[in-house]
């Protein structure tokens, strides 16, 4: 991992705002000039930030570490930036993931093949810091925007898996035919986790999706509510998996 800017080595370190402090950002750039600029301004505006200088770093850090954005640069020693935005939205745990390009490639095909790979947006080289953190923003805003779409259309749609039957809008849960009686938390958490399955959700994934609700609990409260709606279930409580220093998922 390359040396992080503004004096950190870790992801979490927290930048001067107030508004932003809990949203953390990774930045995968290998001239460690530009990484640091980048890092700098987005400390400066209150972001956390990690920053790495290969693809292959930026996937490991990805595998443990829960960050709201990427900021992506192409030309990377290794495995380019293309190939990394592709592995990460084919992963459950990433696909949602939104991810900024950033690259001195000026070429339209470049541009074209990196949205098409799903990135959120591109940027080229050269940038001002001033346009950097208005694309970030604009990003991070869209994102919220469409979990918040995602929570309404979780709270109406049915879900049909396994033995499973699910009724939101009916706070109704059968299994093989049985009514099951589930706490507003317990129907809450399994409609999220069964909505996708084999979609691996961290502890605080799970409590900001059911923000709605504003629970004020800790993020070790699911491992309880877990442990109670795998009881209920009984032996379709092994659908729900643990993924260990992760969190959990639904089986597919």
């Amino acid at each position: 991992m390359a040396g992080l800017s503004a004096s950190s080595s870790t992801c979490g370190l927290t930048g001067s705002g107030n508004t932003v402090q809990n949203v953390s950002i990774l930045v995968v750039e290998d001239e460690t000039d530009i990484r640091e600029m980048i890092s700098y301004n987005l400390l400066q505006e209150g972001y956390q930030v990690a920053a790495v200088d290969s693809g292959e770093e930026a996937l490991t850090l990805l595998e443990s570490g829960e960050f709201d954005a990427v900021l992506l640069d192409l030309m990377l020693p290794g495995m380019d930036g293309l190939g990394v935005c592709r592995e990460l939205k084919l992963r459950p745990a990433t696909r949602s993931t939104p991810i900024i390009i950033i690259s001195a490639k000026r070429d339209e095909t470049d541009v074209v093949v990196g949205l098409k790979l799903g990135a959120d947006d591109y940027i080229t080289k050269p940038f001002s810091p001033r346009v950097l953190l208005a694309r970030v923003e604009a990003v991070l805003r869209r994102t919220a925007a469409r979990n918040d779409e995602d929570r309404r259309e979780l709270s109406e749609t049915p879900i049909f898996i396994h033995e499973l039957e699910i009724h939101p809008k009916q706070h109704l849960v059968r299994l093989s035919g049985a009514t099951l009686e589930l706490s507003r938390t317990e129907f809450q958490v399994l409609s999220l986790l069964a909505n996708k399955p084999g979609w691996v959700f961290t502890r605080q994934q799970i409590l900001d999706g059911l923000y709605g609700e504003k629970y004020a609990v800790t993020d070790r409260a699911v491992d309880v509510q877990i442990v109670g709606l795998r009881k209920k279930l009984g032996a379709a409580g092994k659908y729900i998996e643990t993924v260990r220093g992760v969190g959990y998922r639904f089986k597919e």
